[in-house]
Formats: structure tokens, sequence, C-alpha cells
């Protein structure tokens, strides 16, 4: 059994299809990828999963638990963390307010504690700013503290929503370096990133969406080479 199961999962926006009957899956311990042009409906499925969106067909399970049951603060309490597109930090809150309340759904002080101090080992900068407001942060350490917000909640799976948009190059290296090092202590992240380049280095496998249907699905190395991954998503002719 897959840690994560999306089995023909069909949703919509008033009368906008955006999905059409799409079938993934995550196995534990993994990076898989979505990857597709804007309108594609990446963002829509990580919806689907975190409950934000209720899909009109179709299911999905965590551990063969079936998620279409729990309202989307109660998918987080099932181990399901998402960090937004464009952050959605609490922009008046401070940094060390803002990982609180990745954390409301706990009670173990102790844990708590200890997970404040394992966010700030991943990103060193966050504790130099614990005090300061998360508006005032730049767009990269934005990113960390939606990062760490999420990882505050103590996820099994990880759902990355462009977490390179609007960063510079070398913040984006210091991004995907920072997911890998995620995955290596055991947190499984699914991630969806126009930087197709870079989401298939850090993937083990990923899926290619072309409006709301899945084209094509593979190891990360083998989308690298496929030929029209290359043209449309790699920019190379």
């Amino acid at each position: 059994m897959a840690l994560l199961e999306v089995n023909e999962v069909h949703a919509y926006y008033g009368n906008i299809q955006a999905l059409k009957g799409i079938s993934i899956h995550v196995e534990k311990g993994e990076i898989v990828t979505l990857i597709g042009a804007n309108g594609a409906g990446k963002t829509t499925t990580l919806r689907v999963i975190s409950g934000l969106i209720k899909s009109s067909q179709g299911s999905v399970s965590l551990n063969g638990e079936d998620l279409s049951q729990y309202q989307a603060h109660e998918i987080v309490n099932q181990g399901v963390a998402m960090v937004p597109e464009g952050r959605g930090i609490f922009s008046k809150l401070s940094v060390n307010e803002n990982l609180e309340m990745g954390a409301y759904s706990r009670n173990d002080k102790a844990g708590i504690q200890e997970d404040f101090e394992h966010v700030f080992t991943l990103f060193p900068k966050l504790k130099e700013r614990r005090n300061q407001i998360g508006g005032t942060l730049s767009g990269g350490e934005q990113q960390m503290l939606a990062t760490a917000r999420a990882l505050m909640a103590q996820p099994t799976l990880l759902l990355m929503d462009e977490p390179s948009m609007g960063l510079a190059p070398v913040l984006v290296e210091n991004v995907f370096e920072t997911l890998v090092d995620i995955n290596s202590q055991g947190t499984t992240i699914l991630l969806v990133e126009q930087n197709a380049h870079m989401a298939l280095q850090v993937a083990n496998r990923g899926y290619v969406l072309q409006t709301g249907e899945i084209v094509l699905d593979d190891s990360a190395e083998a989308l690298r080479k496929n030929e029209m991954v290359q043209k449309v998503y790699l920019g190379i002719d």
C-alpha cells in the first residue's frame, strides 16, 4: 500500500473541470513531483489532497485512510501539511508566532520545543529573526518560514506548491537542497514546481499533467530523457 493514493479524482471550479480522473501514488520516503503548464491542475491536485477542495468523484487515501471524510484542518491532524503557493505566512505575526501556528493542533510542549530547535537547525536565519515580523522578511526567508511552519505540524506527507516561485536563482538551489534534507530525515514530499529542471533533479518519480489529465508518469531520470518533456518543460530542442 502506498502512503498516498489518489484514485480517479475529478474536481471542478464551478462549471470548469480542473481534474479529469487523475490517479497518482506516493510511496513512503519518496519525493514525487507534478510538472505541467499553468492551469494543468497541479495546484488543484494538492488542494484536493489537503481538503481545501472536495473532489466530485474518486478517492484520496493516506496510509489506507480515506481523507474525504475529513475537513482540511482535520487532514493536517492525519499527517498532511501544505506549503502553499505564495508562502501564505501570517505577515503581521512574528517568526515565532508563525511557527506556533504550525503546531496549533499539538499539545506536546516538549515535542514542540524540540521541533522549534529542529526547524532552526534547518533554517538558521529564522533563528536569527525569530522575533521579527513575518511580513518584513525577504522572499527567501518567507519561503523558509512557510516550510518550517508546515514542519511544525509533524507531517508524514509534505505538499509543496511552487517553492521556488519568485526567488533568485541562488536561493532556488538552497530551497531544493533543503527539500532533499527534509526528505532524508523521513518526510515524504509531493512537489508541484514550474522549474521542471530542478524538480526532476531532486525527485524520485514524476507525473506530467496537461489540462487536468496525466499524460506521462515515470522515474525522474526517464522523464529528464523524454523528448516531449525536454522540448516542452526543460527548454531543450
